[in-house]
């Protein structure tokens, strides 16, 4: 066949049908191309971010603060019972919050020194100087308690704890404290107090088995109260400070919590607690402080030129109440957040029951301390605080066997031979 006739077949309009098909065929295959081309794009990309997720979610459970197996077994360690004390009491596992605090410090090291299973938890914010905190997590390391770096507003935290252990009791002392503070920064007080408290609270009314658990309230609720000594029968509806509003809220809340929830709930009203491994911004600690450094101390007084007065309350009493309360807690009667009958709840005073001057207390300090005060006495402002405190410790004493035994003198003799040991005073200055 010529080659005119390949190119120009006899049949009319052949030539231009098969140049349209093999365009279309070409566009087809084209697109088909693009289109797995595309397929396989889509595809690797997503590989590429599945893959990126992975690295990344890896790496956030390689870096954080809490989690991963290494974790785990710090928290497991810490909270086994080492020692049972009685066939009726096969000790306890406890989560203490706050545990990098004056008192969760020192209840902690009680209860592991007995043979308890003990975890702790504290966020180490700033609102006095985080250093002393540190030591204090840094002491309770060397007697094998784990210390947990988190807030008691971290659910996840929590929930994530109480899956890795089956806490028996919790001893929940983390909170904002401090009463003038309140009034610079309320935030910090309904986030800590009342935000943390509910949250720590669902956690455990959900957990199974439900804890016992003992918290810190204040003998700030009893306000502008005029009878003394206070009772736990006494009026608490005339707070004197945003503080003692939200501790009094917290009485609200966990009593709420005992009777739908059945959680066995212990609140403890603290009275002015002092001693070793105090919090600075409390008054006998920045009395000593600026005693040694030559600086004037303010001394606040009450109406009609009268004394402040508090029922200062040593450390170690303070602990024996706190262990005696859950010692003496009673069970938790509810099941996955359902109560199956009543649980016991209480509130007691934890304090000295004998009042002390504040400038008696200055007196003492200057006695141990070898150096008179350069005081400044002004007429108290209206800042929050109360203008005495007086503790009845009747029944506490009834139900568990309180007894304070420490008086201000002994005490304070005890804090400032630790005071001098912490901060290495030399004679001159103190840091």
């Amino acid at each position: 066949m010529p080659l005119e006739e390949e190119l120009f077949p006899s049949t009319p309009g052949k030539v231009k049908n098969q140049t349209m098909n093999r365009q279309l065929h070409r566009c087809f295959s084209s697109t088909s191309t693009l289109f797995l081309w595309a397929l396989f794009l889509i595809a690797l990309t997503a590989s590429y971010l599945s893959f990126q997720s992975f690295v990344d979610t890896g790496s956030k459970y390689f870096t954080a603060s809490w989690g991963g197996i290494q974790w785990e077994k710090q928290v497991r360690n810490s909270a086994q019972i080492l020692q049972r004390r009685s066939s009726s009491s096969p000790g306890m596992s406890v989560l203490v919050t706050g545990a990098a605090g004056f008192v969760g410090s020192h209840v902690s090291l009680a209860l592991k020194k007995r043979g308890d299973g003990v975890v702790g938890i504290d966020n180490f914010n700033s609102y006095y100087d985080p250093s002393l905190k540190k030591a204090r997590k840094s002491l309770l390391n060397d007697h094998g308690i784990f210390i947990v770096e988190g807030d008691i507003n971290d659910a996840k935290l929590l929930a994530k704890l109480f899956d890795v252990v089956a806490f028996t009791h919790v001893m929940h002392l983390a909170a904002q404290a401090g009463v003038r503070y309140a009034m610079e920064n309320p935030g910090s007080y309904v986030h800590s107090n009342i935000a943390g408290l509910v949250n720590l609270l669902e956690i455990c009314k959900s957990a199974n088995p439900q804890p016992s658990i003992v918290w810190a309230s204040s003998s700030s609720v009893y306000g502008l109260n005029e009878k003394v000594p206070f009772s736990e029968s006494d009026r608490t509806d005339q707070p004197a400070s945003l503080y003692a509003a939200t501790k009094k809220a917290g009485e609200e809340i966990t009593h709420t919590y005992n009777h739908i929830y059945g959680l066995s709930i212990t609140g403890l009203r603290f009275f002015t607690v002092y001693g070793p491994w105090g919090r600075p911004d409390m008054a006998y600690f920045s009395f000593t402080r600026n005693i040694l450094q030559g600086k004037p101390i303010t001394i606040y007084r009450g109406k009609n030129r009268v004394d402040l007065a508090r029922d200062f309350t040593y450390i170690d009493d303070i602990v024996k109440g706190c262990i005696g309360s859950l010692d003496t807690s009673g069970k938790s009667t509810g099941t996955g957040g359902k109560k199956r009958g009543p649980a016991p709840y209480r509130i007691f005073n934890l304090g000295n029951t004998s009042p002390v001057t504040v400038p008696t207390l200055v007196s003492i300090l200057e006695r141990h301390l070898k150096v008179k005060a350069k005081k400044n006495v002004i007429d108290m402002p209206g800042n929050g605080d109360v203008p005495f405190t007086h503790a009845n410790i009747s029944y506490a004493s009834k139900e568990f066997g309180y007894k304070p035994t420490t008086d201000l003198q002994t005490g304070l003799k005890k804090f400032v031979r630790w005071y001098l040991s912490y901060y290495g005073y030399n004679g001159k200055s103190v840091t």
